[in-house]
């Protein structure tokens, strides 16, 4: 009796449990279609159906019906984004998010989703240790193992050092790294000495991008996430289900998180190299110059979707930094009116040169771009900028970098780009890396736009510190992955690290990069290789022919049971009933995931559930066949039936384990 007592406290107990964990599955679901039913109204008050909106053309209403279904799944993912702390389900009982988390989980390919591949890049690694060498056999030996390792998908190290010896003419490796290897190479290291060094960076880094990468992912809160490493290819597989926003997903994953403080040249700094370089392209394309290859001159990073940003705490945009059109500044000598396509093809492309205005006191002001130009010239005006009679008319340290324009409305102007003349170190990097980024997070600023509070660690807000009291009424440039986010003139010096970057920013977008920021830049940066998006309609396909097959042999066994054994039946058919409820509750517990093997799992359980039972009853059958008393029967059947139902179990977990 005292048994029994137990089993039936720890059935009860077991059964409240996963009633308790699946209600989360059913409030989550509950609330997501209130949502969806909100979104769509949002959208039918605004915008009129496709048959209203155009009566006399199928295409039309197609095409118009398809943007209306995109708006919805954009509103409902809004909401959900800005609700994630509402308090839902019976007496708000619990947070949307909190009961995200804990509903049954449904994998790919039941709820839809997106499959990637990703390359961890350890060439940019390389070149960083290399301290961003100019050596020029180092970069062709690089730039051809890259080629090889994308054909072949050999160890890019061992191409590496195997392309360096046709190329190096007997040089060594080791003078290239010993500067940035914190005296692990030696300048007179041999060259397999610093290729092992490379390799042990390289596995460091493929750790690093993975973790940062799984980071994000958790912060972007996304269901079961699947991420798969493969060290030896240098690939990391990640399953999203239930993402709805590939383009989303695509840029958090691959975001450097590179995040830099430049200092900037004006208009005024480079106008007369500007006007030398618009000749010898002007020269060159008359064909009085010889043709020369294009140099890393300008980063082209225009067809970026980043929303730029405008101010920080203690620092405001100059009053002059806006997105109207201007002529050039006297001092720069450039007459916009006289600019032909030939004559001067740089500035033909330039849709506004940047304008010097005076101040207050009298002084001339530059804005912190020298111009903007209409986003389908971009690709050519890089074209210019790339060519090595070009880049030689400028200062060694400037790189050309594209950043998101303005209007006096504080909006962005959707068809300009700004173009930043941006002042490196002498090796090309920033005076401040966002790896002395110790804290950010999503924020609102004064105008109640959505921002990026950050906050620096100790050496960070030093050079900060520093840097802004050397460019009080300059400006400095924020850049995110060779995009400029910002470029605001230094009001005062900002001694605590701390600083804000706002702009153009949704909510979701603002998150997206403080949860960036946050993970860490990648020392390696991950590209995707190759991506599989599988739309909601299949996997809801998925779940119906599931579920039908599940329900159609639920009824089968259930059925039969009662037909075959009666009263017996009963019993079999409730402990198949606990027997499933068990499963699939203590599945969401412990935050597993079903997809369509496990739902083919699930009917093969509910076969194998009743197994057992069967045995047993056959067995008391063949007792009371024998003439003995229904007690006695059933106390030999359950006796003799012991070692079958052992063997079963033993079968089964064996199996459970050889899959594991």
């Amino acid at each position: 009796m005292q048994l029994k007592g137990l089993v039936r406290f720890f059935a009860i107990a077991l059964i409240l449990i996963c009633v308790y964990q699946l209600s989360f599955t059913w409030i989550v679901r509950s609330y997501e279609k209130d949502v969806e039913e909100r979104a769509v109204s949002w959208v039918k008050a605004k915008y009129p159906a496709a048959d209203k909106k155009y009566p006399d053309s199928k295409e039309l209403q197609t095409a118009y019906s398809d943007t209306l279904a995109n708006l919805e799944k954009q509103r409902k993912q809004r909401i959900l984004d800005s609700t994630k702390e509402t308090k839902i389900g019976p007496f708000g009982m619990v947070a949307y998010q909190e009961a995200k988390d804990k509903e049954l989980m449904l994998g790919l390919d039941l709820q839809g989703g997106m499959s990637v591949t990703m390359e961890v890049g350890l060439d940019g690694l390389i070149r960083s240790i290399s301290n961003n060498s100019k050596d020029v056999a180092f970069n062709n030996a690089l730039n051809s193992a890259v080629a090889l390792k994308a054909n072949t998908g050999a160890d890019l190290i061992t191409l590496f050092g195997n392309e360096y010896k046709k190329v190096s003419n007997g040089a060594k490796l080791a003078p290239i790294f010993a500067t940035r290897s914190d005296n692990k190479i030696k300048f007179d290291a041999s060259d397999d000495a610093v290729l092992s060094y490379l390799r042990d960076q390289s596995a460091a880094a493929f750790k690093n991008t993975l973790r940062i990468i799984t980071t994000r992912i958790d912060a972007f809160g996304l269901a079961s996430p699947s991420i798969n490493p493969n060290p030896a290819k240098g690939t990391i597989s990640i399953e999203l289900a239930g993402i709805n926003d590939p383009e989303r997903v695509r840029h958090y994953l691959q975001s450097t998180a590179n995040l830099q403080f430049f200092e900037v040249y004006n208009i005024n700094d480079v106008a007369e190299a500007l006007q030398s370089a618009d000749k010898s392209v002007s020269d060159y394309i008359k064909g009085t110059t010889t043709s020369t290859k294009p140099v890393a001159a300008v980063v082209d990073t225009a067809n970026k979707a980043q929303q730029p940003a405008d101010t920080t705490k203690t620092v405001t945009l100059s009053g002059n930094d806006t997105g109207k059109k201007a002529a050039a500044p006297k001092t720069a000598g450039v007459d916009s009116a006289t600019i032909r396509k030939n004559e001067n093809p740089i500035f033909s492309l330039f849709a506004g040169i940047a304008q010097g205005q005076k101040d207050e006191k009298g002084s001339v002001r530059f804005p912190s771009y020298i111009g903007y130009v209409l986003k389908k010239d971009s690709a050519m005006l890089g074209e210019y900028l790339r060519m090595d009679m070009v880049s030689t008319k400028f200062p060694g340290n400037l790189v050309f970098m594209y950043g998101n324009l303005e209007g006096n409305d504080g909006a962005t102007v959707k068809d300009r780009l700004a173009l930043y003349a941006i002042r490196t170190l002498d090796n090309g990097m920033a005076k401040l890396q966002g790896a002395h980024v110790s804290k950010a997070s999503q924020q609102f600023d004064e105008k109640g736009r959505p921002s990026i509070s950050m906050a620096m660690d100790a050496e960070g807000t030093r050079v900060w510190a520093k840097m802004t009291a050397d460019n009080v009424n300059k400006p400095i440039a924020i850049v995110l992955d060779n995009f400029v986010y910002s470029a605001p003139n230094v009001v005062n010096p900002i001694p605590n690290g701390n600083s804000e970057i706002s702009g153009s920013f949704t909510v979701p977008e603002a998150q997206d990069l403080a949860g960036i920021l946050q993970a860490g830049p990648l020392s390696a940066p991950a590209k995707i290789v190759a991506e599989q998006v599988v739309g909601p309609t299949l996997g809801q396909a998925a779940v119906s022919g599931g579920a039908l097959s599940f329900f159609i042999s639920f009824i089968v066994i259930f059925a039969l049971m009662l037909i075959y054994y009666n009263t017996a039946g009963w019993v079999a058919n409730t402990a198949l009933i606990l027997n499933l409820l068990f499963t699939i509750g203590i599945l969401a517990a412990l935050g597993f995931t079903l997809t369509a093997p496990g739902i083919a799992g699930l009917v093969l359980t509910i076969g194998m559930a009743v197994d057992t039972n069967v045995i047993i009853f056959e067995r008391i059958k063949e007792e009371l066949t024998k003439g003995k008393g229904y007690l006695t029967a059933v106390s030999d059947g359950y006796k003799r039936s012991y070692a079958p139902v052992l063997d079963a179990h033993v079968t089964t977990f064996l199996t459970a384990l050889i899959l594991f």
